[in-house]
């Protein structure tokens, strides 16, 4: 398959009716909370003028994806899928019009920002396995990796625009605006899920628990070394890359570029546009290679050289290059270790496979966060991002020393009805 095949053929997808008009709606989301996302920032900053503090908020909203994994992706399994996510939905836009109206009445102290951050996370805990695997049960198995690629290209998307919206929306009327306008974006996610249907292969075993059920997720995950390897390569752009680009940048634009929210705004941007290109050129064809290992290694060096441009610069240009560059290289990374597991995984254990990801991975973002918030305050802004970069650059290059991970061909992916067991060189 040609380069230029590769990359259309993430859209055939899209001939899916009930998958277009959920991603339509997913997209009205996102676009709500990247500008949240970039508001509640500049509120914490503004507050406390604090990194750590940074870093607790950040922490506080990620910390259920570790505690309730077991738990989100049994019910994923269990229950139906969009009902679950209706719920999860509704929850997060009450939190989000309840911040709106503590903002705008002049109310808010941090702790409502670190009780609602937590509650938020709650709901998103709950919400990821169950959208993870609601993609592959829109999609149908054959199709689940150009889903997926679909949904973080809406994703880079919106997380280029929302910042940039926000920071003129938080400059101009105020940030409780932008989050009276995040609760409102929900409710176009939730009729796209009120109208759509999906196909959802429920466990029968009611009478498992739910740590049985994840029990069996990780047997599956530990069995073969590459699947291992690839929530690896996702914890390490988890702990060393996300981590700066959720928590520090609202400290970058203050302290390091003496800018405001339209500065914060421009960062976030940079590093959305450059997510939206790796996502759409650079994670596909990293998919399509043979010798994933190597590709994914290469990933981190990226990663990692992006946001040693980003530690040293005092200039916005320089700052967005990097976040452009860094950018590049995380979709690359978390879309191809989270689609070939995917890809690999039962259908009746799908939503525990991606929970259990979720949890090694995404869940290092509270440990992340506090880590990378505390260096901050101890070595320094630019020392904490420098080091977290070379963390990325280490980490890429031990990981591609490896002699098995390094020769690990993995074989294309093959239509649903021509194999019964899951893709072959994954337990290479």
């Amino acid at each position: 398959m040609s380069a230029l095949q590769t990359l259309t053929a993430n859209f055939s997808v899209l001939r899916n009716r009930s998958f277009r008009i959920y991603l339509s709606g997913q997209a009205v989301s996102l676009l709500g909370t990247w500008l949240q996302q970039m508001a509640l920032g500049w509120v914490v900053w503004s507050l406390t003028g604090s990194e750590f503090d940074l870093g607790v908020v950040t922490m506080l909203a990620s910390l259920p994806l570790l505690l309730i994994a077991p738990w989100a992706g049994a019910w994923a399994d269990r229950f139906d899928r969009r009902k679950l996510m209706i719920f999860t939905q509704t929850g997060m836009m009450l939190t989000a019009f309840t911040l709106s109206a503590l903002v705008l009445t002049e109310a808010v102290q941090i702790w409502h920002i670190y009780a609602l951050s937590l509650v938020t996370g709650i709901f998103a805990a709950i919400d990821l396995p169950a959208l993870q695997a609601f993609m592959g049960d829109l999609a149908g198995r054959d199709e689940v990796r150009p889903a997926l690629n679909l949904n973080v290209t809406i994703i880079q998307i919106s997380r280029m625009i929302g910042p940039a919206l926000a920071g003129f929306v938080v400059g101009a009327f105020g940030a409780g605006v932008a989050f009276f306008l995040n609760g409102i974006t929900f409710l176009a996610v939730i009729y796209s899920l009120l109208i759509v249907r999906a196909r959802h292969a429920q466990q029968r075993a009611k009478s498992e628990s739910a740590l049985s059920g994840f029990r069996q997720a990780w047997t599956f995950i530990i069995s073969k070394p590459r699947q291992r390897d690839l929530v690896l390569f996702a914890a390490l752009a988890t702990f060393f890359g996300i981590a700066i680009v959720m928590s520090l940048l609202p400290a970058v634009a203050d302290v390091m570029l003496n800018g405001g929210p339209d500065t914060l705004g421009a960062l976030m941007s940079a590093s959305g546009a450059g997510a939206l290109v790796g996502v759409m050129i650079f994670a596909p064809l990293a998919q399509a290679h043979r010798r994933t290992g190597v590709i994914l290694s290469i990933a981190l060096l990226g990663a990692g050289v992006g946001f040693l441009v980003l530690g040293s610069s005092t200039i916005l240009p320089l700052s967005m290059l990097g976040l452009f560059i860094a950018g590049l290289a995380m979709p690359t990374v978390i879309t191809t270790t989270m689609g070939l597991l995917q890809f690999n995984a039962p259908p009746e254990m799908r939503a525990r496979v991606m929970s259990l990801f979720n949890m090694v991975s995404f869940g290092l973002q509270p440990i992340a966060a506090l880590w990378v918030g505390f260096m901050a305050t101890q070595i320094g802004l630019q020392n904490a991002i420098m080091l977290n970069a070379v963390g990325l650059i280490a980490s890429g290059a031990i990981m591609v020393l490896r002699a098995p991970l390094r020769n690990w061909i993995n074989l294309p992916a093959v239509p649903a009805e021509v194999i019964a067991e899951p893709v072959a060189g994954l337990g290479d």
